[in-house]
């Protein structure tokens, strides 16, 4: 077994006196944090949007750079994984529970509530279907792609330890190895932590719900979405025993053939070309729209409270996931080119969400119209997890198609608290690409500890609260990283230089034995014409 390092004895004292804490004193923790989360989003949410906007760029520029042909690996190593699995290991893990909990629901709360405008209306609706694709399409990635870029360049390409602080040796030298680099780590898998909990807690909400509203007979209560976490934490144990290529390959598979099944139905049976439609037009609204989106504080036109509790704290929750979802992304993505990998993390998964909301949003919204407005008068009576569920039940086969859904979230469930017990064990461990199975087993505990002490004093307000609170430190770490990523590739310019001219000197040769070939063609037929020739 791997020594452990003072990250996993720091972290673990860390998160087991925040839960106890919770079970103490819930009141206190509930007032402690709402107050601090308070101060973070209304001074600092400017901050948010713009380190967000900040990777965005950075994540851009790098696939039109030269330092795109740079390989996450040594030159000649190959992608360890084809694209389907990479891709499937990217949405399991990227998105998740997310989409399927607020597939729905996002969309019409924008839609009865939107940031500017009147709601109820064509507008409302476009902005609905529009902040969607923006609250889950490129911004995310980007800030996905910076941490796990990072990562993946350092590990593979200069063979540093898998961890955060490893990343940051062009900043901060050898202090890395030190207090710095303790700090940094610490800060990495709280981050994770809080992160995959208020996942954690929205899946166990949303299975609890599902059982509720399709069942009748089980409540759904905050202690039955413990007992739920707690079954669910049984089985993703079990599956972090079994490894990368085993139990979270098989899983992420299961979500990619379960997530698509489920799509594709309700694209079938429910409004098909409305669907198309708003896909395309709100396509090219996000894109439009993009930059004003990205810098809106909400200071002269719209609701600030919307900004606060939406965009900015989908941001937080992004940054707050990015150590987990980069440092997973990382492992799989040996042997890609930095253009090649930029591009696909931002490219695939932000399409697919967008059409994910197109079809379960759409209908949502055309349901909700020809109900009178009653798919949302149920969702804001019993929750948004039931949302989804409430639209299954309105089409055929509808107990087949929840009982997939809810297998669904399961699967998502289980995938994303295997995979963050995998990168929690790699943080721990001083960045082992395969970390001990005890290791784990404790992350794993951890974990969903910290979402049932989240989920019992305040709900799913209360993983709100900790995910923008868990984020801001670690908002500071990303834009170090961004810094030290282009430290280190400007050192690798005598490379890309060295490139450029083994390139321009086989050029000057072809060009070389072009002419000779040329002068040789030219003397044949000199000889060919020659009177002593004939």
């Amino acid at each position: 077994m791997r020594k452990l390092t003072p990250v996993f004895y720091i972290s673990f004292v860390l998160a087991l006196l925040f839960i106890v804490w919770g079970v103490i004193a819930p009141d206190n923790i509930e007032y402690v944090l709402g107050n601090v989360q308070s101060v973070i989003s209304e001074y600092l949410g400017w901050f948010y949007l713009l380190s967000a906007t900040a990777f965005v760029i950075f994540a851009i520029y790098l696939i039109f750079s030269p330092y795109g042909k740079i390989k996450l690996g040594k030159p000649d190593e190959k992608p360890e994984y084809n694209y389907f699995t990479w891709f499937a290991f990217l949405f399991t893990a990227g998105m998740g529970i997310g989409l399927v909990f607020w597939g729905v629901a996002e969309p019409l709360y924008h839609y009865y509530g939107p940031p500017t405008g009147e709601p109820e209306s064509d507008a409302a609706a476009a902005a609905a279907l529009r902040y969607s694709f923006f609250h889950w399409g490129i911004h995310p990635w980007a800030i996905y792609s910076i941490v796990a870029l990072a990562l993946a360049y350092f590990k593979f390409r200069h063979d540093s330890p898998g961890v955060v602080s490893a990343a940051l040796r062009p900043v901060f030298g050898d202090k890395v190895d030190g207090p710095i680099g303790t700090l940094i780590n610490v800060l990495v898998v709280f981050a994770t932590i809080f992160g995959v909990a208020t996942s954690l807690g929205f899946g166990a909400a949303q299975v609890t719900g599902g059982l509720s509203y399709s069942l009748g007979f089980v409540s759904n209560n905050i202690g039955t979405q413990i007992i739920v976490i707690g079954i669910i934490t049984v089985l993703y144990l079990i599956s972090a025993g079994t490894g990368l290529n085993r139990g979270i390959r098989i899983l992420s598979m299961t979500n990619i053939v379960l997530a698509v099944g489920l799509m594709l139905f309700l694209l079938a049976v429910g409004p098909t070309v409305y669907i198309f439609d708003v896909f395309t037009t709100t396509l090219g609204s996000y894109l439009q729209n993009l930059p004003s989106m990205s810098f809106s504080t909400a200071t002269f036109i719209g609701d600030r409270d919307w900004l606060e509790s939406w965009t900015i704290f989908y941001w937080a929750w992004w940054i707050a996931w990015s150590p987990f979802v980069g440092t997973f992304i990382a492992r799989v993505s040996r042997g890609r080119t930095i253009r090649e990998f930029v591009l696909g993390v931002l490219a695939v998964p932000t399409l697919f969400g967008a059409v994910w909301f197109s079809v379960f949003g759409a209908t949502g919204i055309s349901l909700d119209n020809a109900m009178n407005g009653m798919l949302y008068s149920i969702m804001s009576e019993q929750g948004e997890e039931i949302a989804l569920f409430s639209l299954l039940e309105n089409f055929p086969l509808a107990s087949i198609m929840i009982t997939l859904a809810i297998l669904l979230i399961v699967s998502f469930f289980v995938t994303s608290a295997d995979s963050a017990t995998f990168v929690l064990g790699m943080q721990t461990t001083n960045g082992s690409l395969n970390p001990p199975t005890s290791v784990k087993m404790v992350w794993g505990v951890i974990q969903s500890s910290a979402a049932a002490v989240l989920l019992y004093f305040g709900g799913l307000a209360g993983l709100e609260m900790a995910m923008i609170i868990a984020a801001l430190p670690f908002t500071f770490v990303m834009l170090l990283m961004v810094v030290s990523i282009f430290k280190a590739l400007k050192s690798e310019r005598h490379i890309l230089q060295t490139d450029k001219a083994a390139v321009q000197a086989e050029r000057n040769r072809l060009r070389e034995e072009k002419e000779r070939l040329k002068k040789e063609k030219e003397e044949l037929k000199k000889q060919v014409k020659s009177p002593k020739n004939r």
